[in-house]
C-alpha cells in the first residue's frame, strides 16, 4: 500500500512471482467513472472508492477460498479502506511503501500512459493515514531489496 508512484505494482509483481502467489492489481478494479475522473485530474472521494473497495474485497475472498495466496497492489490510503479490504479475513498483512513527496513526485512525473495524473499526488498524500500495523518499507531501495525485506519480515 502507499501513494501512487511508490512502487506498489512493481513490488507486488516481483513478490507474487517470487512466491508463486496470485497478483491482484487494484487499478484493474476501478470502474470506468473513477478512471475518467483521475484522467481529468479530479481526486476520488470515499463514495467513488466504495464500489472499488467492495470489488477488491470480493476478489480477496474468492482468491483465498480457492486456496490461492493473493498479493494485492492497492493504495489503501485510509484506515477505513484497509478495514473494508480485510473485513472478515484473518491473517492479511499490509506492507506500507513509504517515501517522501519529492522522491515519489520525481518518479510519477516521468510515467507515461497511466491514468493517475502526477498532479493528484498531493491529494493522495493529504488523504494518507499511515498504518499503525504494517511493515513499513523505505521506497528508496530497489524493488529486489524491498521484496527481500518483505520475505524476511514475514518469513515467507
Amino acid at each position: 500500500m502507499g501513494v501512487s508512484g511508490c512502487g506498489k505494482s512493481t513490488v507486488a509483481a516481483e513478490l507474487a512471482e517470487r512466491l508463486g502467489w496470485e497478483l491482484l492489481e487494484a487499478d484493474d478494479f476501478h470502474p470506468p467513472e473513477n478512471i475518467a475522473k483521475m484522467k481529468a485530474g479530479i481526486p476520488l472521494n470515499d463514495a467513488d472508492r466504495a464500489p472499488w473497495l467492495s470489488a477488491l474485497h470480493a476478489k480477496l475472498v474468492s482468491t483465498l477460498k480457492a486456496g490461492r495466496h493473493p498479493v494485492l497492489a492497492c493504495s489503501a490510503l485510509k484506515a477505513s479502506y484497509r478495514q473494508a479490504l480485510t473485513r472478515g479475513l484473518a491473517g492479511l498483512q499490509f506492507v506500507y511503501l513509504k517515501g517522501d513527496y519529492d522522491l515519489i513526485w520525481s518518479r510519477i512525473s516521468k510515467r507515461r500512459g497511466h491514468f493517475m495524473q502526477a498532479d493528484l499526488l498531493r491529494s493522495q498524500f493529504a488523504a494518507l493515514e499511515e498504518p499503525l500495523e504494517a511493515l513499513v518499507v523505505d521506497v528508496g531501495q530497489t524493488p529486489d531489496e524491498i521484496v527481500a525485506q518483505i520475505v524476511k519480515a514475514f518469513r515467507l
